[in-house]
């Protein structure tokens, strides 16, 4: 019997109603210059060590950088940065040109006014399908607003009230 064919539509469309936060994940280049991306996929994963993961796709041009600096903060966003998150979607060669930011305590970039920030390292990368799974190992963390996420619903973002 024949497998029918996948539809990768139908996939994202049934997918699309689990609702994601969006964070950036940042971090330097080689040569020292900021970078990051946004990402719909971030999660805790261990108290004990404190780990933490997201899943980067192979294709992006960011995520190379970031995991061969090995060490980056995730900046989760609130619910007035949906134009942040856009930046960090987009192509822009220089994302950080247009949005406030400054250093975490280990040194990588810290958006402003996001909800939280997590400094961390890379731990392990596992290749997953078009993705890769990083985990990495926390370093320092903290809340720094108390408004409601930025959240990617149904191919769009909302908010939760």
């Amino acid at each position: 019997m024949t497998e029918p064919a996948f539809d990768s539509a139908r996939f994202r469309q049934v997918l699309g109603h689990f609702p994601t936060g969006v964070s950036v994940v940042a971090g330097y280049d080689a040569d020292g210059a900021p970078v990051g991306l946004a990402i719909g996929s971030f999660f805790s994963i261990s108290l004990d060590p404190p780990l933490v993961g997201f899943c980067a796709g192979k294709q992006s041009s960011t995520w190379p950088k970031l995991r061969e600096a090995g060490r980056f903060c995730v900046n989760v966003l609130g619910e007035d940065q949906e134009a942040v998150s856009r930046v960090f979607a987009s192509k822009d060669p220089d994302k950080f040109a247009s949005v406030p930011w400054d250093r975490s305590p280990l040194g990588q970039p810290r958006i402003a006014g996001a909800l939280a920030w997590i400094d961390c390292t890379l731990d392990v990368v596992h290749p997953a399908g078009d993705h890769d799974i990083a985990v990495a190992a926390v370093h320092e963390l903290a809340v720094t607003a108390e408004h409601g996420p930025l959240v990617f619903f149904r191919g769009g973002y909302a908010n939760l009230s």
